[in-house]
């Protein structure tokens, strides 16, 4: 029986938003398929381990120690081993970095197909079709998988997570690269170096309310106000790209095309002018919220409230206004 596999890979593993989403994806998948949801998961704690088990048919946790600190030529091998025993017709992935690195020589040496930036996956006259957004989130285009296995990475948060399973799945522990193996295997590229930058709050991805910044801000300072928006209403601070390449807060920040995608509950863009970059980043925000003092500028055309208006005039206004309700 071919199956439907996740992987769960990144370094230092947890179950978050978008993870539980990825499980959910699998799961539906599955049922349209009549078949079963294996998870593949490593440098994952008991606790995460445990909670897969609650949203699938079988885990399968990695104790490859390459794996866990992944190197991308023997994760990849890795990950290969373990879907060539699962025989999958789809492998899921996550939007993280590691993710897209390995997909496409993934599918590669399964001789299936690879299929990025996923936002919704439908089985139609028995083969797979994946939705997803084209030319910087302009148009929409429904992409058939012809080959198998399909090996398709998600966007973050694009499928809710599915209610737990009564029953526990099975938690195989496993290695597959052997020494022989690792030995053997020739290594194009390794990591030398990860720098891991100092964040507060909940990360981008999982923020339910975002206040991002963009080029009319001017500089630097003006973003000291928008943390004390932020602050006011329990948000997360991010920015534009032309913010982020002008050193004017951390490349962290970045939403967009090239930086993260996010699904806020409230996205409100200040000084953004909202280049079609910047639009497919927050294509999945529920409610977008605008400042701009042009009121032909794109941003508007995605928002559902806007205020053309220079933002000092505005921002300041209501962060006084959302300090008093909370004294209230």
């Amino acid at each position: 029986m071919s199956n439907v596999v996740v992987s769960c890979f990144t370094p230092g593993a947890v179950l978050d938003r978008a993870v539980e989403g990825l499980l959910g994806a699998g799961e539906r998948l599955a049922r349209a398929l009549n078949t079963e949801h294996v998870v593949v998961a490593g440098a994952a704690d008991d606790a995460v381990l445990q909670s897969c088990a609650k949203h699938a048919n079988q885990v399968l946790a990695l104790h490859d120690q390459e794996y866990g600190e992944y190197q991308p030529e023997s994760c990849l091998a890795i990950l290969h081993a373990a879907c060539a025993e699962c025989q999958p017709c789809a492998v899921l992935l996550s939007q993280d970095t590691y993710s897209q690195d390995v997909a496409a020589r993934l599918a590669h040496r399964l001789q299936g197909c690879s299929i990025g930036d996923a936002q919704r996956i439908d089985l139609k006259d028995g083969a797979i079709q994946v939705t997803r957004g084209v030319y910087g989130g302009k148009a929409i285009a429904v992409v058939q998988a012809n080959a198998v296995p399909a090996v398709v990475w998600l966007r973050a948060r694009a499928y809710e997570p599915e209610p737990e399973r009564t029953d526990t799945a099975p938690i195989e522990s496993r290695c597959f690269l052997t020494g022989d193996s690792q030995s053997s295997m020739l290594t194009a590229t390794k990591i030398v170096e990860r720098h891991r930058e100092a964040t507060s709050g909940v990360r981008l991805e999982d923020a339910q309310v975002i206040v991002s910044g963009g080029r009319g801000l001017g500089g630097p300072e003006p973003f000291k106000a928008l943390r004390e928006l932020a602050h006011a209403i329990n948000a997360q601070v991010a920015a534009s790209r032309a913010a982020c390449d002008s050193g004017w807060v951390p490349p962290g920040f970045q939403v967009g095309q090239t930086g993260k995608k996010v699904a806020p509950e409230l996205y409100i863009a200040i000084a953004i002018s909202g280049a079609s970059q910047h639009l497919m980043g927050i294509a999945d925000a529920k409610v977008v919220a605008a400042i701009n003092t042009d009121a032909e500028a794109p941003i508007f055309r995605r928002c559902q409230f806007g205020i053309v208006e220079d933002w000092k005039n505005v921002v300041g206004s209501l962060t006084e206004h959302f300090k008093a309700l909370k004294v209230s």
